[in-house]
């Protein structure tokens, strides 16, 4: 059956906008009383809705009114989460605020593996039901795919556990939810070194994980007191060599990690807080996206992601919440997006990009992120009728419809 969602007071499709660079607003294609037809949960057509609904409406057409003046967009898309997690932080938080260091607080039994610890002991359907309700939220705010990391069970046992967790709860869940193992989080406690975490990774974990198809991403924080650049280089070419996915959390504190996603060629280098003149310099040369992580700025007081640098030489953004209990905890990609926006003077058309097709090409994904025939019929509508007031509201304006699958979800 045809479906034909509109009238949209304005459309943006974001259909010809480049994956690479810098984006001006001059450039958005934008359909003023657009419509999207919609077929098997793919887009069919993009067009003014009049037009649209006069050329199928003999076609057993079945519309989707909106019936309030909207702004439609792709679904949004946030390609970096932590969403499996039991505990809270808020101590860390805290003592952040009192002049406590990131390190420091690691160091005195607070940090991720706090959040190991309660997750470790929380039971799979306390972590599942915890996990949904997240999912919901981001659903509810307009984000319609999510990537979702393990990385606080730190054994093979738990780890699976989490991956098997997020699949389960992933696959019974309206939005998409894409897995990536970062079982190489931390040094688990339980462990001499790093090297033999991550040979005990290669060697039990990642087998289940390829034969279970828990996840088809593998992820590193590369960072003094985590993982050397000398360790993790051998490590994420042997998972690549297996067929695997990689990316990075690289350049949160210091630098190297980014540096090290683009040699080995990985889809993504997240945080870059720390970033310079030459890790801008290779990614701007590289096909490796640039994740910036607002978030974990806001949460850490901390500098963000030079995004406006990478993009003026060349790279490409996309922008994600980083919604973990420690550092990213307040999960409202939009209100991260728009406060990066600000401070890195990013265009709005630089900042859809970089929550749709941007996002969608951090986590090797091409059939979304965009309204263009073919792709996922995946839209999030606002009420406004000019695009603008999206981001000057800085997150408070909420969608007012969210289709996945060009169904309706809320």
């Amino acid at each position: 059956m045809l479906t034909l969602i509109g009238p949209f007071t304005q459309l943006l499709p974001l259909a010809r906008l480049s994956v690479r660079g810098a984006l001006r607003d001059e450039q958005l294609d934008i359909i003023a009383d657009g419509g999207i037809l919609v077929a098997d949960g793919k887009v069919v057509a993009v067009g003014r809705f009049h037009e649209l609904y006069g050329a199928y409406v003999g076609s057993g057409l079945n519309v989707e009114e909106v019936s309030e003046p909207s702004v439609g967009l792709p679904g949004l898309i946030d390609c970096h989460t932590h969403l499996c997690f039991a505990g809270s932080r808020a101590r860390d938080y805290a003592a952040r605020n009192g002049g406590k260091t990131y390190q420091e607080i690691a160091a005195a039994g607070g940090g991720i593996k706090d959040t190991v610890r309660h997750t470790r002991a929380a039971s799979y359907a306390e972590l599942s039901t915890s996990l949904a309700a997240r999912l919901d939220r981001h659903l509810r705010n307009g984000v319609t795919t999510v990537e979702v990391k393990s990385g606080y069970g730190l054994t093979v046992k738990d780890e699976l556990r989490m991956l098997r967790i997020i699949r389960q709860t992933g696959d019974a869940h309206v939005a998409d939810v894409v897995a990536t193992c970062l079982a190489a989080h931390v040094i688990p406690p339980e462990m001499d070194s790093e090297e033999a975490w991550l040979k005990t990774i290669l060697e039990e974990l990642a087998p289940v994980v390829k034969e279970e198809k828990l996840a088809r991403r593998f992820d590193i924080f590369v960072e003094e007191g985590t993982f050397t650049v000398a360790n993790s280089q051998p490590f994420l070419e042997e998972l690549k060599n297996r067929g695997f996915q990689i990316t990075v959390h690289g350049d949160q504190f210091t630098t190297g990690g980014s540096q090290l996603a683009v040699d080995v060629g990985a889809l993504s280098v997240d945080h870059l807080e720390a970033s310079g003149a030459a890790e801008i310099e290779a990614l701007a040369l590289s096909d490796t996206i640039a994740v910036a992580l607002p978030g974990a700025s806001l949460g850490l007081g901390c500098a963000f992601t030079p995004a406006r640098r990478l993009l003026d030489q060349g790279a490409s953004v996309a922008i994600a919440s980083d919604w973990n209990p420690g550092s990213a905890p307040m999960g409202d990609l939009l209100t991260q997006a728009a406060i990066l926006g600000t401070f890195e003077k990013l265009s709005a058309t630089e900042i859809f990009a970089g929550l749709t097709f941007r996002a969608a090409a951090a986590l090797g994904l091409n059939d979304r992120g965009r309204l263009v025939a073919g792709a996922r019929a995946d839209v999030v509508a606002f009420p406004t009728d000019d695009y603008r007031e999206i981001l000057y509201h800085q997150g408070q304006l909420k969608p007012n419809q969210v289709w996945k699958n060009g169904s309706p979800v809320t």
